[in-house]
């Protein structure tokens, strides 16, 4: 580049340079608000994350405390079946 082109390169009025800075700043404020609801976006989905987890176990706990009782429940019924067939046997 030679120096006239440094010297001829158009002067830039004074509002055009405040008004970029303004945008720069304002672009700067959006960034920044930006990383912080990135920031608590990515808090609540940990969160969330571990709530789930917590759930599936509670899901799973549950699923075989109710297996449990269904073959308890069996176990009951056949054993009151037996008790009622021995009764008719000596009501008989």
């Amino acid at each position: 580049m030679s120096v006239n082109a440094v010297r001829e390169a158009p002067e830039v009025p004074a509002d055009n340079l405040h008004s970029l800075e303004q945008k720069i700043f304002r672009t700067i404020e959006l960034l920044k608000t930006a990383r912080e609801a990135k920031a608590a976006a990515e808090r609540e989905t940990a969160r969330l994350r571990e709530q789930l987890e917590l759930r599936d176990e509670e899901l799973e706990s549950l699923r075989s405390e109710n297996l449990a009782l269904r073959k308890e429940r069996e176990d009951v019924r056949s054993r009151v079946e037996k008790l009622l067939e021995q009764i008719e046997t000596l009501a008989e």
